[in-house]
């Protein structure tokens, strides 16, 4: 029984791994690669652009659902970022964090560089790319303002709108700027931003109204994207539309769910919304206490589909002499976990969430439904690489302070299959004395189990706790930034990617890419930490004795081989964890091995491996 456990144990754990490499990383690269090929394609051909789509107020009190206005294809040809954001006259954005420029045709802030993260690991290759302005190839910026009543002929200030700067100079952490425009009709607005040395514009607008009769208002902010970006196309991470949106709690839109719905409206208060890729997002955030009527869209303007979200607040009639003020607020940088927030029980990190008194915008991190084991390994990675200043070296670390916190039950654990591995002299016996009982043979099995007080499925505790933590060290790896670029040592420079040497030219020794090779390129992939990885994993099988059963031989004795090859594709850094919990997992099964007096049989079992076999003796011929 033992051993049919082992082995429907062994080809199950084969199977999820298996399974589980081909769902979330074999499929998501071979569609990331069609859809690269796809934009490649149409590259020559210019997309046409699309004018915002402004959420839409009613003529009466009550605004009519967020409709979109009618989005009309431009002519102009899609021209280099450079070249438009020279076109038009601009407001520099200096800070610590990011820069760019707010562009005073439109107001809109639609150039944002994030100066701290670049393209590669190389600290002089270019910095990450946030927004775009329009009529370039990937436009993607933020706009606010205000829409008037449907029907009304008071003239507002919309794209195409050019302000003036008050006074001069740029946009910085202590010198906010002020945008200004008149109507002409005696409305003049005033838009004053502000930032700080993060990722967070303060955005205030004030009209004040000298004309002849009173106006109403509704205020606006949205977030537009142009183009379906390309995405990582992992199930375990969400990218596209997203916010909390009051009761309704947290909602997720990807690219293809949004482009089915077309547009999902919410009147929500205490909500915040936006756009998020991997790595990056912008987010609008209104007051707490605003009431919101927000929505997520997708429009296709001739071949170019445009994403959108926007909120559109209460309106405002502003009396005759009287003036009329918005507050809004926009993240716009990277998804820095001590810079967003974590909310934990007891502990945590504190960022625009609490600042802000936001809810929940810690959840523009995609932690996932296991959130309550991926937050604390996260602290627990970010609390040792704060104490020790590499993150290589972190995860090491919490690997120890994992396998204490499970100490007491993996002992248990061990000493049940020490004890297992006492009696097997025993088992051996009751084979010969019934052989062909069965019945018989389980009978006396489990007596000397309960003698011996052996539990039989004790081996599978250790597997069992390490999946969890497999799994919430992989969602780390694959969704903070704190682990981009973050190395280890030696040729690992960025945790979060595959091990880049490869032992199919020498590490490095033979000057040409294996993975080139035609139809043999993409398994041509085993660097050097898988093969420890590997090494590690065959020690510890070699622990126990040779099964004797030829099938579940031959399981165990591939499995070390077909998880090195696996693995190669995963992130450096969970295999380096796999590798340094077999080494540990091996030093604590042989201590309490020892202590239960069972003889380690490691060596014996690796000698035996590499031991000349005996020859196969030859029946004797018959004589007649």
């Amino acid at each position: 029984m033992t051993d049919n456990r082992n082995t429907i144990l062994a080809v199950i754990l084969s199977g999820l791994v298996l399974i589980g490499w081909q769902y979330f990383f074999n499929i998501p690269q071979m569609e990331k690669q069609r859809a690269a090929e796809r934009a490649q394609s149409e590259m020559v051909k210019p997309a046409p652009q699309a004018t915002p789509g402004r959420p839409q107020a009613g003529a009466t009190s009550t605004p009519s659902a967020n409709a979109p206005a009618a989005n009309q294809p431009g002519s102009m040809a899609v021209v280099s970022r450079d070249a438009a954001i020279s076109a038009s006259s601009r407001v520099r954005i200096e800070t610590p964090s990011i820069s760019g420029s707010i562009s005073l045709k439109g107001a809109r802030i639609d150039d944002l560089s994030l100066v701290k993260f670049r393209d590669t690991v190389d600290p002089l290759s270019p910095a990450i790319v946030l927004f775009s302005p329009s009529n370039t190839a990937e436009p993607y910026y933020a706009e606010f303002g205000w829409v008037a009543a449907s029907g009304s002929t008071v003239r507002i200030p919309d794209q195409n709108t050019q302000w003036q700067q008050e006074g001069s100079g740029s946009l910085t952490p202590s010198s906010p700027v002020t945008l200004k425009y008149d109507n002409g009709d005696g409305l003049t607005f005033r838009r004053t931003i502000s930032v700080d040395d993060r990722y967070l514009f303060t955005v205030k607008d004030d009209v004040t109204n000298v004309g002849n009769a009173p106006v109403t208002l509704y205020p606006f902010a949205l977030i537009s994207r142009h183009g379906t970006p390309q995405v990582a196309g992992y199930y375990i991470l969400h990218e596209g539309l997203v916010g909390y949106l009051g009761e309704q709690g947290l909602q997720e839109y990807g690219y293809k769910k949004i482009d089915d719905a077309k547009a999902v409206n919410f009147k929500v208060t205490n909500g915040w919304l936006g756009i998020t890729d991997k790595y990056w997002a912008s987010a609008l955030l209104p007051d707490t206490n605003a009431q919101l009527q927000a929505r997520f869209s997708s429009n296709l303007v001739g071949t170019t589909r445009t994403y959108q979200t926007d909120y559109l607040q209460d309106p405002q009639t502003i009396a005759i002499g009287g003036t009329g003020t918005a507050n809004a607020r926009l993240f716009a940088g990277a998804k820095e976990a001590s810079v967003v927030g974590i909310n934990f029980p007891g502990f945590g990190l504190g960022g625009y969430n609490k600042q802000l008194g936001l809810n929940h915008f810690d959840l523009l991190i995609d932690w996932g439904w296991f959130y309550f084991i991926t937050k604390p390994m996260f602290l627990a990675l970010d609390w040792f690489y704060h104490l020790v200043g590499n993150f290589g070296i972190a995860i090491l670390l919490v690997t120890v302070l994992v396998k204490l916190i499970f100490f007491p039950l993996a002992n248990k654990s061990y000493a049940s299959m020490a004890k297992m591995k006492s009696v097997q002299p025993q088992l051996a016996a009751l084979k010969e004395r019934y052989p062909d009982d069965k019945v018989k043979q389980q009978q006396e099995m489990m007596e000397i189990y309960k003698k011996e007080k052996i539990n039989p499925i004790a081996g599978c505790l250790p597997v069992a706790l390490q999946i969890p933590v497999f799994f919430s060290l992989y969602k780390v790896l694959f969704v903070t930034i704190e682990m981009r670029h973050a190395p280890f040592f030696g040729w690992i420079k960025d945790l979060s990617a595959p091990d880049p040497s490869n032992l199919f030219n020498l590490f490095g020794l033979l000057h040409f890419d294996p993975t080139a090779v035609p139809l043999l390129g993409h398994y041509l992939v085993l660097g050097a930490w898988p093969i420890i990885m590997g090494i590690t994993m065959w020690f510890q099988m070699k622990l126990n004795p040779t099964p004797p059963d030829p099938t579940q031989k031959m399981i165990f004795d591939w499995m070390p081989l077909i998880f090195t090859f696996m693995l190669a594709g995963f992130p450096a850094g969970l295999v380096i964890y796999w590798a340094w919990n077999n080494l540990l997992s091996v030093l604590q099964q042989s201590f309490i091995m020892r202590k239960n007096g069972v003889k380690v049989e490691l060596f014996d079992n690796l000698k035996a491996t590499f031991a000349k076999k005996p020859p196969v003796e030859k029946p004797a011929n018959k004589t007649t």
